[in-house]
């Protein structure tokens, strides 16, 4: 279904038709109708707007948008019911009326991201003239330094001939520039209207920034606005421009901003000398002041930003930096997005071809290939492109390899992409910088669980997990990797493999190339690039002395015991093993690794794969953490030696093959110092083990998405130590055992979307630290037992329409209980993993 097909479709016409009814007719639905025929009404000029710039929406938005219709077709037969419903049936206009309230704020969120989500499809259009200008200045700065050099070096007549032809090449790269920008114009205006809008809002002053990774075309966004007529007539030309660069002279920097917006010099205050901002208030406010737009571009801190903001009325200021500067300094915030795929070929094309498709005869899919390695980056597309320039098809197939090796193009590929992006990575400190390095050990174009990378910066760097959080959480404002939370994501009990990490291929390039700068047997990372049927032979010719890498990452189809030569890493303490293969064989060699404290097994394939060779469990004897992705577990009983330093264990998309079923399974055996176990969309088991019950170091239990689940075990009260219990989207679940209200440690309660639960036990009452409950979408759950009054450290409660009233009453006995209902949540991201 079109864009267009749906908004101006008789669906829409007769569904407005159906709220102007209601609204004569209806006093109960009165107010709902009219605020969404306001929506609906609202939204069409937009979606007028985007099928005049003719863009073709991708499969996931166009997806958003079938979601979103099916949601006015919903509408559509509710309003036909509202219309249709006697005055005098008072219940079931009271049904009705809360049926449309609750339409009215699906729509309203539904419409805030769909909006948003089209209006910024156009945005990316703004790349490509973007990347193209900056191209431009740097051929001015080339040519003029090819002159300056030449003349320099002698010969009149040659320099100036050499002088002559760098001008020439300038202007006609200028010229090939103003050719494609004049065919992106629509494009760029929609870009700048978004940082137009907030520039030129109702505000007298504000601080706003454009924000992206590096190379994404921040500066020249900024550079655009400066020339855009209707912002020089709001500004009155009064726009000012400054590089504030990684080492700036924050005074003098200062000092030449304040003489260029006040006109005024400042020759009375010697070099190094503070500025009194009431002196500089005082003399703005003796002028009558007009708008002023300061830009401040390549911004590296908040400790720099701040003395170069200048809070007086009238001036608003633009800052463009690759860090999110948080809210307290920033009043709204732009972030850059990458192009899409045909945006991506035509960049890369226009550097590499000289327009922006492709010659007849050349490989399409191999100039596609190049395109994915560069991700929608337009500083790759640039770089990589102008490198293959004139080259043959044999030089292409060659740089592709290299770039899926994560190894650079050329050498101007590494200098002038590579470095420039390095410049983000070489200004952290030096613990964050090597939990970055850290995140070229996954897979690309893989979501990486938050869980393991936590567990992983944990055992290495000799951090907690709040100071590993941290530095997840500045990475990702540095715009280093990116987050992707879970809806309940957020608050003091979210559980880290609720989120997930992505980066992009370009950082991890960087990343990888970084680590492997040193000798291979030295390297501090072992990683392989890229998934392959076999061990590199780099590392199999160096076998024959110890490799000292913490952190070895493996990427492989099917492994078999012949597969694998002898390894000897003493100092390794991460393994990570990535595959796709129904079978696999554990590597010999973590018998070597002495030293190993966190072990991941993710598997990518369609199905579960059976692991061989777990005798090699008996020598981890460090173990701490353990990490299972898609893997076939039998016969948990038959490990006889224990782990003992084992402290988590987490089982995602694993087929238990009824192993916990089974009764003699000792996990206190096996595992005594366990405190964290975790099972999520796990299959095959119906109940856990009673011996669950007597892991008495067992401070969390997460079994969540778990269809199978029908029964906890009767002792589960024999849990001192737990203190965080996650039993959501288990449907078979009919109750909890009784022996809950034993859990005398327990803070935290999650039993959402437990459709079959029915109740909760009498004797919860008694859990007198309980601090939340989050039992959203458990609607057989009518009532509350009486005890809950009782539980005086309760503070947050999360729950349905249904249940609300009777929480509120236990709110007004118990003080400082905020219960809130469960907002809706309505997303499509998850369709991307």
């Amino acid at each position: 279904m079109a864009v267009t097909d749906f908004f101006v479709g008789e669906i829409t016409t007769e569904l407005i038709k159906n709220l102007l009814l209601i609204v004569k007719k209806s006093t109960l639905c009165r107010s709902s109708a009219e605020n969404l025929i306001d929506s609906i009404n609202g939204l069409l000029p937009i979606i007028q707007e985007i099928k005049q710039t003719g863009v073709e929406l991708p499969q996931i938005r166009q997806t958003q948008i079938d979601d979103f219709s099916k949601l006015l077709r919903d509408g559509y037969e509710l309003a036909g019911k509202v219309i249709h419903s006697g005055r005098w049936n008072m219940y079931r206009n009271l049904q009705l009326a809360r049926k449309m309230e609750r339409l009215e704020k699906r729509v309203a969120r539904f419409m805030q991201v769909t909006m948003q989500a089209h209006v910024l499809a156009d945005v990316h259009h703004v790349r490509f003239s973007m990347e193209q200008r900056f191209d431009v200045l740097e051929h001015r700065l080339k040519a003029i330094k090819i002159g300056v050099d030449d003349r320099s070096g002698g010969g009149g007549g040659g320099g100036g001939g050499c002088l002559g032809e760098a001008v020439k090449r300038m202007e006609e790269d200028e010229k090939w520039f103003e050719d494609s920008f004049v065919n992106l114009g629509a494009g760029i205006e929609l870009g700048k209207r978004r940082v137009k809008e907030m520039l030129m809002g109702e505000q007298d002053r504000g601080v706003f920034e454009i924000c992206g990774i590096g190379g994404s075309g921040k500066t020249t966004l900024a550079k655009e606005i400066c020339k855009d007529d209707q912002v020089k007539s709001y500004f009155k030309d009064k726009i000012f421009f400054f590089t504030v660069s990684q080492s700036p002279n924050v005074e003098q920097l200062r000092k030449m901003i304040w003489e260029k917006i006040s006109g005024c010099n400042l020759h009375g205050y010697g070099y190094g000398e503070m500025l009194p901002q009431w002196n500089l208030q005082y003399q703005w406010n003796t002028k009558s002041a007009s708008p002023v737009l300061l830009i401040l571009d390549d911004v590296w801190s908040a400790s720099v930003l701040e003395p170069l903001i200048f809070k007086i009325p009238g001036c608003k200021i633009l800052v463009v930096s690759r860090i999110k500067f948080p809210p307290s300094i920033i009043d709204c915030i732009y972030d850059l997005e990458l192009l899409r795929e045909d945006e991506a070929m035509s960049l890369l094309c226009h550097f590499a071809f000289g327009h922006n498709s492709f010659p007849r005869g050349f490989s399409q899919k191999l100039v596609k290939e190049i395109v994915d390695e560069c991700e929608g980056l337009p500083l790759a597309l640039k770089v990589i492109g102008s490198s293959l320039k004139g080259k043959p098809e044999m030089f292409w197939i060659s740089a592709k390899n290299r770039l899926s090796r994560c190894q650079p193009v050329c050498e101007s590929h590494e200098l002038q992409l590579l470095e420039r992006m390095k410049l983000s990575i070489d200004c952290l400190p030096e613990k964050v910088r090597e939990c970055f390095l850290d995140l070229g050990a996954f897979p690309e174009d893989k979501r990486i669980p938050l869980d393991v990378l936590i567990n992983m910066w944990v055992e290495l760097h000799d951090i907690d997990e709040e100071e590993a959080f941290h530095i997840l959480v500045e990475l990702s404002d540095k715009n280093l990797l990116n987050l992707v939370k879970d809806a309940r994501a957020g608050d003091m009990y979210t559980s880290y493999y609720e989120i997930s990490v992505f980066q992009h291929d370009v950082l991890r390039d960087l990343a990888i190339q970084m680590s492997n700068r040193d000798d291979i047997n030295q390297r501090k990372r072992l990683v392989m690039p890229r998934r392959d049927l076999s061990f590199p032979r780099e590392w199999e010719r160096n076998v024959d002395e110890p490799f000292h890498a913490r952190v070895i990452s493996v990427h492989t189809d099917e492994m078999r015991e012949m597969d694998w030569f002898r390894m000897d890493c003493p100092k390794a303490e991460v393994l990570i093993l990535n595959f796709a293969s129904s079978e696999y064989f554990l590597p010999p060699f973590l018998e070597n690794m002495p030293k190993l404290r966190a072990l991941i097994i993710i598997n990518y394939s369609a199905g579960n794969a059976v692991l061989h060779n777990m005798s090699v469990f008996s020598h981890l004897t460090n173990l701490r953490s353990l990490w299972f992705e898609k893997i076939s577990i039998t016969h948990l009983s038959d490990s006889t030696n224990p782990l003992n330093n084992l402290r988590k264990i987490s089982l995602v998309l694993c087929d238990m093959k009824d192993s916990l079923d089974e009764s003699d399974v000792d996990l206190p055996g096996l595992f005594p110092q366990l405190s964290e176990f975790t099972m999520d969309h796990c299959i095959n088991f119906n109940k856990l083990p009673s011996s669950i019950c007597r892991l008495h170091k067992l401070n969390s239990l997460s079994i969540t998405n778990c269809d199978s689940l029908y029964e906890l075990p009767s002792d589960f009260g024999e849990l001192q130590t737990l203190q965080v219990l996650r039993i959501y989207a288990c449907p078979h679940l009919k109750r909890l055992p009784p022996g809950i209200g034993h859990l005398v440690k327990l803070k935290y309660l999650d039993i959402s979307q437990c459709v079959g639960l029915r109740c909760l036990p009498e004797a919860i009452g008694c859990c007198r630290n309980l601090e939340k409950i989050d039992m959203r979408e458990c609607p057989q759950i009518d009532s509350l037992p009486s005890a809950l009054s009782f539980l005086e450290s309760l503070r947050c409660v999360i729950c349905d329409d249904e249940v609300f009233c009777q929480w509120k009453d236990v709110e007004k006995a118990v003080p400082g209980l905020c219960v809130q209902v469960a907002e809706e949540c309505y997303t499509l991201d998850w369709l991307s993993q």
